[in-house]
């Protein structure tokens, strides 16, 4: 069981019928999205899932992110201040945990301060998941851009863990080649307790969806099937 998923969907409204693939796959506690392709005032309805989105930037409807998050786990959306396109919500699985999906275009110019600003609105412990299109080995791409030049000062900077490894995770359809651009970014306290892994299911889009688990969530899960009634005990 999964506890949290990741996902460039490349719009959320044709992807449906995957995107219930995918939830009854890995029953994720929370699904973060990029690349919704949402309106403003667009909603959509997913049986015991809550949404959460903001739009891409712009009239052309592009871009965009959201969180769907489970109904089975208390949680609480936060207000961030920032030009990025991010949600952030605080969920209680395991313990409490700050969960932010996040969209960076390729061709957009992301200012350093930006990404600092918005790290230092998530309380701790977080995990950011998204979409970043940016390039360094320390992902599994052969090549550095200037992305990923930022990403690597953002990790180093202010301490964060990177839970991928060297697999791709996006389809580059006219080259023809595999890249590594969704990341799944988390403060130090929990690299010990996530594992990830990049599905091998496009699901119609041309990214594979992050499926990130907690073991602490699964020690519990078996933990809780012992009960012992002591007013018995001899």
């Amino acid at each position: 069981m999964a506890n949290f998923v990741s996902w460039n969907c490349r719009g959320i409204k044709n992807k449906f019928s995957n995107l219930k693939d995918i939830i009854n796959s890995h029953q994720p506690s929370i699904i973060a999205l990029q690349e919704t392709y949402l309106k403003p005032e667009d909603t959509i309805s997913l049986k015991h899932y809550n949404l959460l989105h903001k739009h891409g930037i712009g009239n052309r409807i592009s871009g965009g992110v959201a969180l769907l998050i489970s109904n089975s786990f208390p949680s609480s959306p936060l207000i961030l201040n920032t030009s990025l396109q991010a949600i952030a919500v605080q969920i209680h699985t395991h313990s409490l945990i700050t969960v932010c999906s996040l969209y960076l275009p390729p061709n957009t110019p992301v200012d350093q301060v930006c990404f600092n600003n918005l790290v230092s609105q998530l309380p701790e412990p977080f995990i950011i998941l998204g979409d970043m299109n940016g390039h360094s080995p320390l992902w599994g791409n052969p090549d550095t851009n200037n992305r990923g030049l930022q990403i690597e000062k953002l990790l180093n900077d202010h301490n964060l863990c990177l839970l991928n490894n060297d697999e791709s995770t996006y389809f580059h359809e006219p080259t023809r080649t595999f890249h590594s651009v969704d990341l799944a970014i988390c403060t130090p306290s929990l690299l010990p307790y996530f594992s990830l892994q990049v599905a091998n299911d496009l699901h119609n889009s041309d990214h594979f969806p992050l499926i990130i688990s907690d073991c602490r969530r699964q020690n519990s899960l078996i933990h809780s099937a012992s009960r012992y009634n002591f007013k018995t005990a001899n």
